[in-house]
């Protein structure tokens, strides 16, 4: 989604070692459009098999998670579902923007404009249903959970970590949270760095935990203010927010005028919601508030498959085995250590 209160947010560093033994539920989507925007090649280009499938989704997921499991973290990816109806407007002008990006790209690539190429390529990632079966069959090949959403999948995500099947969401932005969720964890990696959209330069980055209670604790607010702080300043379902409003201006608002649905109600129309959507708030506020979720779901994690995974990645998309080989290795050390700990304390 995108929303934009992040710099309202209290997060605290933490390193790779404070995860070991947690589960962490991953929005799956997400994760394969951010490596889809960040693994490509030097002009911008996605990374491709012989047979020009692409593969840069795969790429980051294996070599990504893989690294991460070295670290007895297990991970739950969840899949969006039927977004939304108001969603489909926000999708229709993120078409548009990709279709705008491809074209700069390619009059980029007809100049041999090597930094325009980069520039634009980034916005131009899609992902295909066959992309996603693909994705699918490497997150079971490694012994990872699948969890279908019946909508969007952060919701479901927040769900999961709120049962307490997870420890927290894996994300970049603060979506999760609007939707409830408990903790969010961002900047997983351990590279220790992380690309920037559109050139060669990398950000330097820490693994980071955000509290949805200790956040609302210090901006002395509750969460359904924070879902109209949200609102106010734009989300998937209200494109854009109020013009005017920023999140610092949001939060100020949402203190002066208080809490509840009547207090809302006041807020929202002396602010002229009504002259930039043709929809009553209430209808953003209950999708975000009441998300479409589901606790029909199954958390089941299995051993690595080598020959699956080679099957996908090596016969399929041209990976190297014997390199793929060695980095699915040590997460077998791992399980052997596991059953031993188990064995001896049970």
């Amino acid at each position: 989604m995108g929303t934009k209160i992040t710099e309202l947010l209290e997060s605290k560093e933490i390193s790779i070692d404070d995860l070991k033994g947690k589960t962490i539920v991953v929005d799956a989507f997400n994760q394969l459009y951010m490596f889809l925007s960040s693994i490509r090649q030097p002009d911008g280009s996605l990374l491709m098999d012989s047979h020009g499938n692409v593969t840069s989704h795969l790429n980051g997921l294996f070599y990504r998670f893989t690294k991460l499991m070295q670290y007895d973290i297990k991970f739950i990816f969840v899949f969006d579902g039927k977004p939304p109806d108001l969603k489909l407007k926000e999708r229709a002008r993120r078409v548009e923007l990709k279709n705008q990006a491809e074209k700069k790209y390619e009059e980029a690539r007809d100049r041999e404009d090597i930094e325009e190429m980069k520039k634009y390529a980034s916005r131009t990632s899609k992902l295909t249903k066959e992309m996603i079966c693909d994705a699918k069959e490497l997150i079971d090949a490694l012994g990872m959970c699948i969890v279908q959403a019946p909508s969007e999948g952060e919701a479901q995500a927040a769900l999961i970590v709120k049962n307490r099947h997870a420890y927290a969401s894996l994300s970049q932005d603060a979506d999760s949270l609007i939707f409830g969720c408990p903790l969010v964890v961002k900047n997983l990696t351990l590279s220790g760095r992380r690309k920037q959209a559109g050139r060669l330069n990398y950000d330097s980055i820490t693994p980071e935990i955000i509290s949805l209670n200790d956040t609302l604790r210090s901006l002395e607010i509750t969460l359904d203010q924070l879902i109209v702080i949200a609102m106010l300043t734009g989300t998937d379902y209200n494109i854009g927010g109020i013009k005017g409003i920023g999140h610092k201006t949001a939060l100020k608002l949402v203190k002066e005028y208080g809490d509840g649905e009547k207090n809302f109600d006041k807020l929202f129309n002396d602010k002229g919601w009504n002259k930039y959507f043709d929809y009553d708030w209430r209808t953003v506020f209950n999708i975000i508030k009441n998300a479409e979720t589901t606790n029909d779901y199954n958390i089941t994690f299995k051993e690595v498959n080598d020959d699956k995974v080679i099957d996908v990645l090596c016969k399929k998309h041209d990976f190297s085995e014997e390199r793929v080989r060695k980095i699915l290795e040590p997460l077998h050390t791992i399980s052997k250590s596991q059953k031993g700990l188990s064995e001896w304390f049970n």
